[in-house]
């Protein structure tokens, strides 16, 4: 029996540890995507063989399914895995999280098929499991009366919103609706791992590092960030006004600079979990001084949207799924695998060569994305390596999860 809220019986595919806890399937799948939707872009991009249907623009296509591929299957899994410790009530699980996992998987099978029909039934998977996702994540957090949390539930909603609009774009049902959608999408996954780093990573850091320490948060700091931050995705996304864009982009490049100081203390560079995050979250502060600079300066804003993507939404990923992948099979988060910290150094590598050496030696331009991307995909093949293992087995202290 499958049910909405997860509670079918563990049993048949149920018992298996892979299906336990949402963030195994998802944090496995995503990463395995993540190799192979780089390989499909840099043979499309770089090598020019057509892997990718006319259907579809390639551009279009590479940016929703890093977005709402990778990205939001890793947010799937998060946040299946949050709103069970958050509630303590069960979420998907069993079939009814294999349901959810083969729903993502098809969508992102579906639109690498030629065909009109191949490509509606993507945006359709798409839809519903963005659909699934939504509502199996706000029962729980609703029984509970755990209203604050909606506050980071509620985000799926807006990002299924736009889903919707960017397939309407893609049947030409909705002007612009593709870039509308995706940057939504963007700016939805930027605003839930902005809002989860000032709830998580201050904690990380003083838990972590060894010793005492006190990091300092202001509140003032917190409520810019978030007022100005949908001004700012507001003003990208729908008003023509790049003055007022890179404006609030460069007031955000400075609060956000202000909390990560206040999260500073030197114990981080000796562990690799929190070194990840805290670079990660530096990225997304450059990216926000591009978005300033590329009004101010002319600098193409391709390089802001991948400081925002490679460096922030790609190593943060790359360093809660290590962190989470290890708490919660039972495993010291404090003796991560050997090998972590050269996978998060090639990817912020990576993220320099995309991001910065452009700007410096832009007659290599081409040489570029092919080192950036190839980093990128060495760095989660590591991850699969590492961690494969870890998500395929069960609990080292044996408990179910």
């Amino acid at each position: 029996m499958i049910s909405i809220d997860g509670s079918d019986k563990q049993e048949g595919v149920g018992g298996h540890v892979l299906f336990h806890l949402g963030f195994r399937p998802f944090f496995l799948v995503a990463a395995l995507f993540s190799i192979v939707s780089m390989m499909l872009w840099m043979a499309e991009l770089v090598f020019s063989i057509k892997l990718i249907p006319d259907s579809i623009s390639p551009v279009y296509w590479h940016a929703h399914e890093m977005i709402y591929g990778y990205a939001l299957a890793i947010i799937a899994g998060f946040l299946l895995t949050a709103v069970k410790n958050w509630t303590n009530l069960q979420t998907l699980h069993g079939r009814s999280l294999l349901v959810l996992v083969l729903l993502w998987l098809l969508a992102r099978v579906a639109i690498l098929m030629p065909g009109e029909q191949a490509l509606f039934a993507s945006l359709m998977l798409d839809n519903l499991f963005m659909l699934y996702l939504s509502i199996a994540l706000t029962m729980p957090v609703v029984k509970a009366k755990l209203w604050k949390n909606m506050a980071v539930v509620s985000k799926l909603y807006f990002l299924l919103i736009g889903q919707v609009i960017y397939s309407l774009g893609v049947l030409g049902l909705f002007h612009d609706g593709q870039r509308i959608g995706i940057y939504i999408g963007l700016y939805m996954t930027l605003s839930l791992i902005l809002v989860l780093s000032r709830r998580v990573m201050p904690m990380f850091i003083e838990r972590g590092v060894g010793y005492p320490v006190t990091l300092k948060n202001n509140q003032w700091v917190d409520m810019g960030c978030f007022v100005l931050f949908l001004l700012f995705a507001l003003s990208d996304i729908f008003f023509a006004f790049p003055a007022l864009t890179a404006s609030l982009a460069a007031i955000l490049c400075v609060l956000h600079a202000i909390r990560l100081r206040g999260w500073y203390t030197h114990g981080i560079w000796e562990k690799p979990l929190l070194w990840v995050l805290y670079l990660a979250y530096g990225w997304m502060i450059v990216a926000f001084a591009l978005e300033a600079a590329s009004f101010a300066a002319g600098i193409p804003t391709s390089l802001a949207i991948h400081a925002f993507t490679v460096g922030g939404i790609g190593m943060m990923t790359l360093g809660m799924m290590s962190r989470i992948s290890l708490g919660h099979t039972g495993r010291d988060i404090m003796n991560p695998p050997t090998g972590v910290s050269m996978m998060f150094f090639m990817l912020f590598v990576g993220t320099v060569v995309r991001v910065v050496l452009p700007m410096i030696l832009s007659e290599y331009y081409q040489l570029w994305i092919v080192l950036s991307q190839t980093l990128w995909m060495l760095a989660f093949a590591v991850f699969v390596y590492l961690y494969s293992a870890i998500l395929l087995h069960p609990r080292a202290d044996g408990r179910w999860g």
